[in-house]
This record gives C-alpha cells, structure tokens and sequence, in this order.
C-alpha cells in the first residue's frame, strides 16, 4: 500500500514511519506546524526540522502551518492529505499513535472521509518494550521539550540511552511515552535516514515558575559522506525567560 507518513519529528512518528515501511511504500511526509504551542493536534518544537529529515530519507515533503485552533486544525491536515492523495497516489496514512484517543480518532474519521487507511503500528503497545525496540534499532533520540514534574532543565537536549530510559521510568507522574506532552523528542538518526543530523547551535530556554523548557535548535546540518551538506537555520527566536 501507498502510504503519507504523519512526522512530528518525534520518536513514535519516525518509528511507525519505520515499522510501515517494512511491508508498505512510503510516499511522502506529511507535517504540520501549529503557530499555537498548546496545539491539541500537534508536536511543536523544533518542527521545522522534519525538512532535514526528509531529505535525509530522500522522501518528498508536504509541509504546512495551522493556526492551530481546537477542532479548526484539523482541516488543514485533511488538505494537506488530499493534496498527497492527488499528487502521490497514497492510499493510507501512518501515524504515531500510542495512546492518545483524541489524536487518533480525528486521525481515523479524516481517513475514513479522505477513503483512506489509517495505520498505527504503535498503537496500545507497550512504551517500555517500544523504548528498547528504538534503541535497538539504531534511533538517536534526544529530549526536546519538558513539561512535567521531575524532569529538569538537565533533561533537555539529552540523548535517550539506557541509563537514561531507567531514570525517565523512575520520575513521578511522567508516561514514559510522553504522551501525555510530558516531553517531546527528535530524531537525529535512524535507519530510515541516509545521512545523520548534527545540531551546530541551540540554546536551552526553562522557565523556573511553571518547571517547563524547551532545546532549541537553531541551526542543524546533514552530515554526508560525499556532496554538499544540507543546513537549516532557524528565524530569530526570541525568548523571555
């Protein structure tokens, strides 16, 4: 089957992308970018480099913005979806799903009114085991976002390994899957990907009253082996900390 990828940047999206693609054909990428950081809908940081990524699987990229407004978003992913239906031929969508009834209904009745198949590979299973599979594979994962008591400012850029999986599993009140918006991630590598990214500036912002920050990513590139590298480099952020 023809197949939209949903990436967020995140984990759970690239590794339903990944699971999809063993026995499906993946298309195109699909993302979303909120100008609403509550966004019910979708992952917000550090978005935009969901292009890098695409790049690095030599896939092509269908790439929009959403206010952002409860309900209201969802019909910019049902045009961004048509428009992969007209120009890609997809015939289903995966997605990351794991444990968000919200998400993936609205993800449901958009296929289902689109005639498409929605696939989610991670559904319901467990985010321990889940964990070990990403890791197995290869999927550098760092933290990008926090947003839950117990996870501190050191959390933020941190690449996720072992020890670091043992300590998440030990903080109070944090669904180790971050599904809840306890954290958010990035891929930097994976199997999917041709080249690795290498983040060349960020900057950390937290917020000392609320116990929330964010790694911001100002400026990553491909690293290849051959041929020139591609870059982003993100607009002026400008932060009140």
């Amino acid at each position: 089957m023809k197949l939209a990828a949903l990436l967020s940047g995140g984990k759970d999206s690239l590794y339903a992308t990944y699971i999809a693609g063993r026995t499906h054909e993946i298309r195109v990428i699909v993302t979303i970018k909120s100008h609403n950081p509550e966004s019910y809908m979708y992952h917000v940081p550090n978005v935009e480099l969901v292009r890098l990524q695409a790049s690095a699987m030599r896939l092509p990229l269908i790439f929009r913005y959403s206010a952002g407004v409860k309900e209201e978003e969802l019909g910019d992913l049902k045009t961004a979806l048509h428009d992969a239906q007209v120009n890609y031929g997809i015939e289903g969508v995966v997605s990351g799903a794991i444990g968000s009834k919200y998400q993936k209904n609205r993800i449901d009745r958009i296929c289902e009114e689109l005639g498409l198949v929605s696939l989610a590979p991670l559904w319901g299973r467990d985010r321990k085991e889940l964990w070990n599979e990403m890791l197995d594979a290869g999927f550098e994962i760092l933290i990008t976002a926090v947003a839950a008591y117990g996870l501190t400012c050191d959390w933020l850029g941190r690449k996720m390994d072992r020890e670091a999986l043992e300590e998440l599993g030990s903080v109070c009140h944090v669904d180790t899957a971050g599904e809840g918006g306890e954290f958010e991630t990035l891929v930097v590598n994976c199997p999917l990907f041709n080249e690795r990214i290498r983040i060349v500036r960020s900057s950390r912002v937290w917020d000392a009253r609320t116990l929330n920050g964010q790694f911001i990513i100002e400026k990553a590139v491909l690293e290849r082996r051959m041929d020139t590298n591609y870059s982003y480099m993100s607009q002026p952020i400008h932060q009140h900390k």
